[in-house]
């Protein structure tokens, strides 16, 4: 049967951007996006790595990739296709342009050699059977600054804070950020042009609260954290009860972070800090008196999917010793589906195809879900997604693919 030639997805022209991302936009509503956040995506965009579909001159399907690096476990950097950018026209649902779009794209990621792909998901339940899970979850919290006060390790009040201009110190920040990537899973090394995004501060979006703002931590003339942030004022019969927003924090130890967290927690005539998309094991909620009163949530963030298993086991290591053969399932990239032997510790890692018996059943969406060390594979098992075929082997599987720290991803793409 001939193919509909308004499903089959393309390589997209420079001079096709436009409606192309006009598409995207008008499927998530169609809200317009400041000038500048608009050309920041179209600076970012990778035209050979951008797919759309067109019915006709109607562009009705998109999607794109970032080439990241991502961090795994055991801290090496893994290439990484970062899926973004996709839509499709509501005139085109159910006609399938998004199978088509994620059936080329995928194919091209494995050709280009990289052995995963992860993407933030708008709606989750569309993305798992194309064997995406998440593998990463976000602390979002409404910090009581009134009444849930912080303590703070020895050292904070060696550390410096000033003020700077956002623009004016990205360099500074940036150097910071690259040196807490290799310390945590999920966490993605920034290439040249990312350093905008943090940046953008469109008008339209702050919501009443003030023009980004910046503090810089210093101990002995060097940059050793920072945040970016915004201050939203409000006030009631009883004074001031303004809210701070965090948009960006990262520091490089534990007196650096907490004395971050202090100056953002008693800024003047504020009340409350909003946090988002922090790490589940932030440091913020060991420093405060009263865990309750910031009333933290739990959301999913960054999803991992596996388009070369055994590449992608090679890649990280394990905190403990594993040696463990998969039985993967995987319907959409068939190529991974069968047999493969785990043999790994905190040194390094194997992982090839073997014929031997299989000591775990798992699907390559659940392999996903445990790769960067949040998820074990025990809660999986405990909901019926991985089955044990061996006694013992899920509790190998389980300490061996754990992390020190909570994988997270830092920002979107």
């Amino acid at each position: 049967m001939a193919s509909d030639p308004a499903t089959e997805p393309r390589l997209l022209r420079r001079d096709e951007w436009d409606p192309w991302y006009d598409t995207l936009l008008r499927a998530f509503g169609g809200v317009p996006e400041a000038p500048e956040e608009r050309e920041a995506w179209h600076a970012l965009t990778e035209f050979d790595r951008s797919l759309g579909v067109w019915d006709g001159d109607a562009c009705v399907g998109t999607t794109s990739a970032f080439s990241f690096r991502m961090t795994v476990p055991g801290g090496a950097l893994v290439p990484a296709a970062g899926v973004t950018m996709v839509g499709v026209a509501a005139t085109h649902r159910r006609r399938g342009v998004l199978t088509s779009m994620m059936r080329r794209q995928l194919d091209d990621v494995r050709s280009r050699g990289e052995s995963l792909a992860v993407l933030t998901a708008s709606e989750p339940a569309i993305y798992g059977r194309f064997g995406y899970a998440a593998a990463t979850f976000q602390l979002h919290a409404e910090i009581d600054t009134v009444r849930a006060g912080l303590s703070v390790p020895g050292g904070t009040d060696d550390v410096r804070l000033r003020y700077a201009v956002p623009t004016g110190v990205s360099e500074a920040c940036e150097a910071v950020y690259a040196r807490t990537v290799p310390r945590r899973p999920g966490m993605l090394a920034r290439r040249p042009g990312w350093e905008r995004v943090p940046l953008l501060d469109p008008e339209s979006e702050r919501n009443g609260a003030s023009p980004l703002q910046c503090v810089l931590a210093e101990r002995a003339g060097e940059v050793v954290g920072y945040a970016r942030y915004r201050v939203k004022p409000g006030w009631d019969v009883a004074g001031a009860e303004g809210t701070v927003l965090l948009d960006d924090l990262a520091a490089l130890d534990p007196a650096a972070e907490a004395a971050l967290w202090r100056f953002l927690c008693g800024i003047d005539l504020t009340t409350t800090l909003t946090v988002r998309g922090r790490p589940v094991d932030d440091a913020w909620q060991y420093l405060v008196s009263d865990i309750r009163r910031c009333r933290p949530r739990l959301r999913d963030g960054l999803y991992v999917r596996l388009v070369d298993v055994g590449a992608a086991l090679r890649a990280r290591t394990y905190q403990a010793p594993v040696d463990v053969v998969f039985d993967v399932e995987d319907a959409f990239c068939p190529w991974n589906s069968g047999r493969w032997r785990l043999s790994g510790d905190a040194k390094g890692a194997s992982c090839d195809r073997t014929t031997d018996a299989a000591d775990l059943a798992v699907s390559v969406r659940d392999l996903g879900a445990a790769y960067l060390g949040g998820v074990p594979p025990a809660a999986l098992a405990a909901a019926g997604r991985v089955r044990e075929l061996r006694p013992g082997a899920l509790a190998e599987a389980s300490v061996g693919f754990g992390s020190a720290v909570a994988p997270w991803l830092p920002h979107g793409f």
